[in-house]
Formats: structure tokens, sequence, C-alpha cells
């Protein structure tokens, strides 16, 4: 099935889609083996992986799709991917949805703050007006090749100028014709349902971001169900996990000289290369020889 149709189908699904978003192709495969139906590639966790820097727009254009393009080709599901403000005015936004497309992407989302751009739930960040926000939305629309590849458009005006004006703000990208709706960072539960109450009504699915130790309060994928999100993505998880997990790993190594007091933590060599592909591998060389 074209994965863009696939994802399209599970965000209008009656059961909230769970999507953790990875930072590399490996990352993408760990979320793939253990069941979850599509995922997320988005700046914060690409920037630490690719440059070890956080998300304030150091990475460019050319080097997010670099990433994406590997992590698409290294999984079956959809990914959904990130392209911050589209990297200038409609010309840049317009070749950058091609680009992405051509990844094998199931769909992007652009937001409309002001560049350089800043993780959502971090402070200092600011918004372009929305009728500048627009055409580069409605350029996102029109570059794209395949109908059903998603164009999510994220605003992030709730944290500097109110709820209110969030809500006005996807009004509007929902009519200049947002696939899908993406209010970021907001604070409480009463905002949450007041943003999906009017959103609903639009027939436009909603994602909801989860970042531990950000803006917004960590609830369970199935009472954001209730409060009318269609999709919640798991920006940071991995990135989070993976630091914590391998500095043990480190200071274990330094301290003791050897991975012995980790290996709970670990597969094996022989585990490793069986998820990895290897036999698969093996089995088509023997085609050849």
């Amino acid at each position: 099935m074209d994965k863009c149709k696939q994802f399209r189908d599970l965000a209008n699904n009656s059961e909230i889609l769970i999507m953790p978003c990875c930072y590399d192709s490996l990352s993408a495969k760990v979320f793939e083996s253990v069941g979850f139906n599509a995922i997320g590639a988005a700046g914060y966790g690409v920037t630490g992986s690719c440059l070890g820097k956080p998300d304030i727009g150091l990475l460019s254009g050319t080097e997010l799709i670099n990433q994406y393009r590997n992590i698409c080709a290294s999984v079956d599901i959809p990914v959904l991917v990130d392209i911050d403000t589209g990297y200038g005015d409609v010309n840049n936004v317009i070749r950058i949805v091609q680009e992405v497309e051509k990844t094998g992407a199931a769909g992007l989302f652009i937001e409309d703050q002001k560049w350089p751009k800043r993780c959502g739930h971090m402070e200092g960040k600011e918004v372009i007006d929305a009728k500048e926000y627009i055409p580069k939305l409605k350029a996102a629309l029109w570059a794209r090749k395949n109908p059903n590849f998603v164009i999510m458009a994220r605003t992030d005006a709730a944290a500097m100028l109110g709820v209110d004006e969030a809500i006005r703000r996807a009004k509007l990208y929902s009519d200049a014709g947002a696939d899908m709706l993406f209010v970021e960072a907001l604070n409480n539960v009463e905002d949450m349902k007041k943003v999906n109450d009017v959103l609903n009504k639009l027939n436009k699915p909603s994602m909801a971001n989860m970042v531990e130790g950000g803006k917004s309060p960590l609830i369970k994928a199935s009472e954001l169900g209730v409060l009318g999100y269609s999709i919640v993505a798991y920006p940071c998880s991995a990135v989070y996990t993976v630091v914590k997990t391998l500095k043990q790993m480190g200071k274990s190594l330094l301290e003791n000289g050897s991975t012995e007091n980790c290996r709970k933590n670990m597969v094996d060599f022989t585990t490793y290369n069986k998820f990895i592909g290897l036999d698969d591998i093996r089995e088509t060389e023997k085609l050849f020889y």
C-alpha cells in the first residue's frame, strides 16, 4: 500500500496513533520491530544525532533530507518528517517538499515560527504572521506530486499569543488546505480540550506532542484520544533514553574495565546481526555465487 495513504488511514482511525520519533535508521528499525505502525523523524533528535547540538535551527534542509532518506529506506512503515519552517520563502518550500517526497516519507509538517526556529518546548521562540505562513503552506500543498502525501500545519502561537490565537491560526491553516493540524506546546488539559473541540469540527486529524520535561503535561495516549487527538508523537523519548543508557554503559566501562555489569541492557553479537538483517543478506548473496 502507498505509505502516504497508509498514514492517512492510521490518522483517521478511531484509535489514536502512537508515533515515537526516531533519530536515525537504527532507531527507526527498533521502533518498527516492536510493532509501531508509523514513526516520526524530527529535527530535535536528528540534530542531536548528526551534530551533537540542540534543536535551534542548526541543521540545513539538505542535512535533514539526507537523514530522512536513510530512515525511510530502512523501514516498511510510514514516516512523518519535520521540515521546520521550510527554510525560506515559497520557492524554498517547494524545493524541500519535493525533495522530502522523494525520500519515501509519508508526509511532513511545517511550522509558523520565525527563523532561526527553536524546539517548540524551549523558551525564546517567535512566530511569523499567519498571512506570511499561509503562502508557504499553500506552496507545500502545491509542490507535492502524490495527493496522498500528507502536509500537516503546525502552529507555535499558543506560547506567545495565547490559545485563542493558536486556534484561529489552526482554522486558517485548515481553510488553506492543510491535511492535518498540530498546535504545539499546550500547557494544560483544558487548553488541549479547547483546541480539539474546535479542530475536530474541521474533520482534520490533530496531533499532540509529548516531551518528557516539556511544556505539555504527559498524558496517556488513550486519554489524549478522549481529548480529541488522532496522533500522539514522542519526539524526544528515544534520544533521552539513549543518552542515559550510553552514559551508564560508558561510566561502567571506564570504572570497571569491562561491560559485564551492563550486559543486561544489551543484545549480543548474534542477536544484533539477526535484528539488523545479516541473515537475509547472506541468503541473497547465495543467488549470485
